[in-house]
C-alpha cells in the first residue's frame, strides 16, 4: 500500500461534529484494526470500497478510492448497522 492522503478541512469537520479524526483511522489501519474491506454498496460510488474500522468500541464505515498504489480517505461514518455486525462477532 502507498501513501493515505485525506482532505484537511474534511478532518476538521469530522473532529468538530463527530468527535473522531483520520489519524485515528490511519492508526488502525497501521495497526492492522481493519475488520473488513468492503465495496461500496451505493450504486452511486460503485467504485469506491470502504474499510470497517473497529474504534473505541464502535464500529466506522471509512469509504476511499484508491489511486495507483495510494488511497484517499473520503469520510468517517459510525454506523451502527456494522457495529450489530462485527461487534457481536467479537470485533473490538
Amino acid at each position: 500500500m502507498g501513501n493515505i492522503y485525506w482532505d484537511p478541512a474534511k478532518n476538521q469537520k469530522l473532529k468538530t461534529e463527530r468527535d473522531i479524526s483520520f489519524e485515528e483511522i490511519l492508526v488502525c489501519i497501521e495497526n492492522q484494526q481493519v475488520l473488513a474491506i468492503i465495496q461500496n454498496p451505493s450504486k452511486k460510488y460503485k467504485g469506491q470500497r470502504a474499510f470497517v474500522v473497529g474504534l473505541n468500541n464502535y464500529v466506522y464505515y471509512v469509504p476511499f478510492v484508491k489511486a495507483g498504489n495510494d488511497l484517499f480517505l473520503k469520510t468517517i461514518i459510525p454506523s451502527r448497522k456494522l457495529a450489530k455486525e462485527y461487534l457481536r462477532q467479537g470485533g473490538d
